[in-house]
């Protein structure tokens, strides 16, 4: 498995699929990185406070939208 440090440099759009996937637009520096012994490897997503903060509402976005997607429940009515 290849190993890669990518950086967040800015986010830019985010949006749901077909497939139940939250797709995001971004710009990104992207790196090799080699495994550390011992550890499993991994990439690793860095991003700075502010682009976390984005992060978080971009998901919250995302995931209001698929709520809003699925049907109603009816538990808890009685007719």
């Amino acid at each position: 498995m290849k190993t890669h440090e990518i950086e967040i440099q800015k986010f830019k759009a985010a949006a749901n699929n077909i497939h139940g996937q939250v797709l995001f637009k971004i710009d990104a520096r992207v790196a090799s990185r080699a495994p550390v012994d011992g550890i499993e490897p991994s990439s690793v997503l860095v991003m700075t406070e502010q682009n976390a903060r984005v992060l978080m509402a971009l998901l919250k976005t995302q995931i209001a939208e698929f709520d809003s997607k699925k049907p109603k429940s009816r538990h808890g009515r009685h007719g």
